[in-house]
C-alpha cells in the first residue's frame, strides 16, 4: 500500500456512497457502493479480508482511490451503476454478450417513429426488443411489424409535408406518415403504440385495443380500415396459438440463471409476457474470481435492466443476494411501478429457475467451454511456435492505410485471450509522413507514439504485437520500441500475399500451412486491424470530398449550406447566385458575406 492511499485510509467518512479505486495513470480499476465508506474501503488491506489471487491483484495494482459520498446507499446504486456503465472498470462484473445477435429498435423517443435492426441495445429512450435466435428472426419480426401496422423503417426526416407516398406505402409496407392527407400522425403514433405491445410480447392487450378499433372503424362505415383490423387480429390469434412455451397463470415476469466453473459463468434471462416465453438473452461472464454468486446475479440485474429492457413486474433469481430490497427500490423508481425479487424455493416457479440454469450450463459447455478449449490451445501452439516466455493472452496488432499518400491514417486493435477488446481499439492519423506513401516511417511513427503513451501513463504492455506486412514494416516497428527501451515486448508481422510469419532478428520466415490454428489467428487479428483501419480512412476520405469552400465562411453551417446546395442545386449554382438571390435563402447580412467571400475564393 502507497503512502497515498494509507492516508486517505484514515480519513475516509463512515457515511454510504461509492469508491474507486484507481491504477497507474489513473485508469479505474474497480467501482464500488458502501452503506459505510469507512468500514467497507478499510476491509480490501486488511489481513483477514477474502483470500482471492485476483482480489490481490487489485489491491497491488491500487494507487490512488477516490470517494464520492452520497445522502442514502439508494443513491450510491445508482451511482455506482451509471460509474460502472461509462468506464467499465476490468475487476467488475461486466456483461458481455455470448453471440452479437441482432435486436429490433423502435423509435418512439422520436416525432415519427422507425424500426429497424441494430446489434446493441441502448440507453436513449427508444424500446428494444431481442436478440433474436436465430438472427432472421430479427427481419422477419420487422417485415411483420411492417406488415401488420404500417411502421416506417426509412431514415428520412419527415414532417408530414411529402408531396407523394414512397413506393413502400404501394406495397403496403408502411402507412405513410410523410403525407399528412394519408394518415395523421396522431393515427401513425397509435400504430406504433400497437407495434410495441407486439414486441413486448403482449398480444391480449394489444388485440383488445385492435378489437376496438375495428368496432369503432365499423361503426363510422370505414369498412376497408375494419377489414385490415380484423386481418390483423385473426394474425396475432394465429400466432398466439403457435407459441411452444406457455405457462398456467398469465405472470409477466423475468426468470435469471447461470451456471459457472471458476472464474466464467454463463447468465441467461427467459422473459415471460402473459404466461409466454417470448425472448432469451444469454452474457457471458469471465474473471469472477474475487465475486460469489450473489454478487454476479446483483450486479447483473443492475446492468441488464440499464440497457433499456422492459421491465417486468417480477423477476426470479437462483440465488437470495444481501441487496436484493435495496436493487428492487432502485427498479420501483425506474419504472415507477411494482417490482418484486424472488427467489422461488419450490413448486413450478423453481423449477422454471432450474430450467433457466439448465439452459445455462448448456450454452456454457457448447459456447464457453469449447471456444475456451479452441481458443487456449491456438494461443499456446502460437507461444510455443514463437518461443514465446509465456501465453499471448494480450495481443494488440497494427495496421495502415492510404490511398497514394492521402489521408494516411493507422489503427490498433486488442484480442484478449483470443477475443477481440474493442473498448482498447484506437486509430491514428499519421503526422510525419506527406505526399508519398511510406508504410515504414508510419509504421514507425504510430509504434512509437502509442507505447511512449503506455509508458507515460504506466498502462499494461502486450504479451505480443502483431505487424500487418513484412520485413520492413516490422523493422520499422522494432526500431520504435528499441527506441523506447521496450524490446523486451515479442513482436511477429505477417506479410498478406504469402500469409508468411516474420520475426525480428530471423531471415527467413515461418511458412504454415493454412489450416494452422495459429496461422489462422494471426489472420483474423491482421483482418480486424485492416478492416479498422480501412473503415477509419474511408470516413476520413468522405469527410475531406465533402468540404467545399462553403464550410469555410462564417455563419454557414451544415443547415445552411444544405439549404443552398437544395435551394441552387449545386456548390456552382451557389457560386453564381447574385446578392439578391442568396438574399431570398440568408437574408441581406448573411448574403452580401457569402456574396463577398466566394468572390474572393474564385
Amino acid at each position: 500500500m502507497n503512502e497515498v492511499v494509507s492516508q486517505k485510509l484514515d480519513e475516509l467518512p463512515s457515511t454510504s456512497g461509492v469508491y474507486l479505486f484507481r491504477g497507474r495513470g489513473g485508469q479505474i480499476l474497480y467501482v464500488g457502493k458502501a452503506r459505510s465508506l469507512r468500514g467497507r474501503v478499510r476491509s480490501y488491506f486488511q489481513d483477514s479480508r477474502l483470500e482471492s489471487p485476483r482480489l490481490d491483484r487489485l489491491v497491488e495494482a491500487i494507487q490512488d482511490l477516490e470517494v464520492i459520498a452520497t445522502d442514502t446507499e439508494k443513491e450510491a446504486l445508482v451511482l455506482e451503476n451509471n460509474l460502472i456503465k461509462t468506464h467499465k472498470p476490468r475487476y467488475n462484473v461486466l456483461l458481455r454478450d455470448d453471440k452479437n445477435h441482432p435486436y429490433l429498435k423502435l423509435t418512439v423517443n422520436e416525432t415519427y417513429p422507425r424500426i429497424y435492426v441494430v446489434r446493441k441495445p441502448g440507453d436513449d429512450g427508444a424500446v428494444y426488443t431481442g436478440p433474436y435466435v436465430p438472427a432472421s428472426l430479427a427481419r422477419r419480426s420487422m417485415n411483420l411489424v411492417h406488415r401488420l401496422f404500417g411502421v416506417r423503417n426509412c431514415s428520412e426526416k419527415l414532417d408530414g409535408h411529402r408531396s407523394r407516398p414512397c413506393l413502400q406505402f404501394q406495397i403496403k409496407r408502411c402507412v405513410a406518415p410523410c403525407v399528412e392527407s394519408v394518415v395523421s400522425l396522431e393515427a401513425y403514433r397509435q400504430n406504433v403504440d400497437s407495434a410495441k405491445l407486439f414486441l413486448q410480447g403482449k398480444n391480449e392487450t394489444l388485440i383488445s385495443s385492435l378489437r376496438k378499433q375495428m368496432y369503432g372503424a365499423a361503426e363510422e362505415e370505414r369498412f376497408e380500415v375494419a377489414a385490415r383490423l380484423r386481418d390483423t387480429i385473426h394474425t396475432l390469434e394465429d400466432l398466439g396459438s403457435r407459441q411452444k412455451m406457455t405457462s398456467v397463470r398469465r405472470e409477466e415476469r423475468d426468470i435469471f440463471g447461470f451456471y459457472r466453473e471458476g472464474d466464467q459463468a454463463v447468465l441467461q434471462i427467459f422473459s415471460m409476457r402473459s404466461g409466454k416465453i417470448v425472448d432469451r438473452d444469454s452474457f457471458t461472464l469471465n474473471d469472477l474470481e474475487a465475486h460469489d454468486d450473489a454478487d454476479l446475479i446483483g450486479a447483473s440485474i443492475q446492468q441488464y435492466y440499464e440497457l433499456g429492457r422492459y421491465l417486468p413486474a417480477e423477476i426470479h433469481v437462483p440465488v437470495d443476494f444481501v441487496e436484493s430490497a435495496l436493487v428492487a427500490e432502485w427498479l420501483i423508481a425506474k419504472k415507477q411501478g411494482r417490482v418484486e425479487i424472488v427467489c422461488p424455493k419450490r413448486g413450478g416457479k423453481r423449477r422454471m429457475v432450474e430450467l433457466v440454469c439448465r439452459n445455462a450450463k448448456l450454452a456454457f459447455e457448447l459456447d464457453v467451454r469449447e471456444e475456451g478449449r479452441q481458443t487456449s490451445g491456438r494461443l499456446k501452439a502460437l507461444a510455443d511456435l514463437l518461443e514465446l516466455p509465456e501465453v499471448p493472452l494480450r495481443i494488440e496488432a497494427f495496421d495502415i492505410s492510404n490511398i497514394q499518400g492521402s489521408d494516411i491514417v493507422a489503427s490498433m486493435v486488442v484480442f484478449e485471450r483470443g477475443h477481440p477488446s474493442r473498448s482498447d481499439y484506437r486509430k491514428f492519423k499519421v503526422r510525419s509522413v506527406a505526399g508519398k506513401p511510406d508504410d515504414f516511417a508510419s509504421m514507425h511513427e504510430i509504434v512509437r507514439r502509442h507505447y511512449r503513451r503506455v509508458l507515460e501513463e504506466g498502462n499494461e504492455f502486450p504479451d505480443l504485437v502483431l505487424i500487418d506486412g513484412g520485413k520492413g514494416q516490422l523493422s520499422a516497428a522494432q526500431k520504435a520500441l528499441g527506441e523506447l527501451g521496450l524490446l523486451h515486448i515479442p513482436m511477429v508481422s505477417i506479410a498478406k500475399k504469402e500469409e508468411v510469419l516474420f520475426r525480428p532478428g530471423t531471415p527467413d520466415p515461418i511458412v504454415l500451412p493454412t489450416s494452422s490454428p495459429s496461422l489462422q489467428l494471426m489472420q483474423r487479428i491482421r483482418d480486424e486491424a485492416h478492416r479498422f483501419a480501412v473503415t477509419f480512412h474511408r470516413k476520413r476520405r468522405k469527410v475531406r470530398t465533402l468540404h467545399s469552400n462553403l464550410d469555410d465562411i462564417l455563419g454557414i453551417g451544415p443547415k445552411k449550406k444544405k439549404l443552398l446546395l437544395t435551394h441552387f442545386k449545386s456548390y456552382r449554382g451557389v457560386r453564381e447566385a447574385s446578392t439578391e438571390e442568396l438574399e431570398s435563402v440568408l437574408g441581406r447580412k448573411l448574403a452580401e458575406r457569402v456574396r463577398l467571400q466566394l468572390a474572393e475564393m474564385n
